[in-house]
């Protein structure tokens, strides 16, 4: 595993076939000399576009959800196997907004990560506490629940997979975690995965929460922080090449 920084752009429900176009193009004209890894993750009926426009790139594809089965009478739901025939290389496990909209539970998203290992795609298993939890002082406590359901189901494959923590409150919200903040997070994110396996060295936790072209160099030189989950500033080919640019060779 490589390791640099990882970025990764999550369109959300965001894009056209026109403007994905443009996007892509604006984006490989400023990549050059990359010193980090970088993916992006569009809406799934533009993985095969994306696919075609990232084609002999350092760009790789990644998708934003995955379904809990292998294939049947699932109507709307794409399965692993079908992520992979379109060159997916990783897959958003457990957003906070399919948590919120779609009532994604712990086992949900543990199921979705072990599908998507076994097809070969690396899961990024988001994870995160809503403002009222934090306040309540629960924060390390859910986020250390939410991780360990996957580290259950996968077990020792856990060293595979990449870890988001993603704040709810500071989403698409213009708040953000401090560095000290987010970095505290991490540690303790880290410290479960050394836990888990002996490989934990191999796990990047990328961090989630309104990272943006003026925050990224500051986050990004903390610790335990391995990258960017990264949203709107995702859909900005300037301001997600700045993001890009904040990372430091390793």
């Amino acid at each position: 595993m490589s390791n640099q920084k990882l970025i990764v752009g999550n369109w959300k429900m965001n894009g056209s076939l026109a403007g994905n176009a443009a996007l892509i193009a604006d984006l490989l004209a400023g990549l050059g000399q990359s010193a980090c890894d970088v993916a992006v993750c569009p809406p799934a009926v533009y993985l095969a576009q994306l696919q075609a426009l990232l084609a002999g790139s350092p760009v790789l594809l990644g998708a934003q959800n995955v379904a809990m089965h292998e294939a049947g009478a699932y109507t709307g739901d794409v399965s692993a196997a079908m992520l992979r025939d379109f060159g997916v290389r990783y897959c958003l496990c457990g957003h906070s907004e399919r948590r919120k909209y779609q009532a994604e539970s712990d086992v949900h998203v543990a199921l979705k990560a072990k599908l998507a290992l076994a097809a070969g795609i690396t899961p990024i298993v988001c994870v995160g506490e809503t403002v009222q939890e934090r306040e309540a002082g629960m924060t390390e406590f859910i986020v250390k629940r939410q991780l360990s359901a996957v580290i259950h189901l996968v077990g020792p494959c856990v060293s595979e997979i990449v870890v988001a923590y993603e704040p709810v409150w500071a989403i698409g919200t213009g708040q953000t975690a401090t560095p000290e903040q987010a970095q505290a997070v991490h540690a303790v994110l880290r410290a479960q995965i050394r836990a888990a396996t002996e490989r934990a060295a191999r796990v990047r936790i990328l961090y989630g929460g309104s990272m943006n072209a003026d925050n990224a160099a500051q986050l990004l030189t903390q610790p335990d922080i391995d990258g960017g989950l990264i949203g709107g500033a995702s859909l900005k080919a300037p301001d997600f090449l700045k993001i890009l640019a904040a990372c430091v060779p390793q």
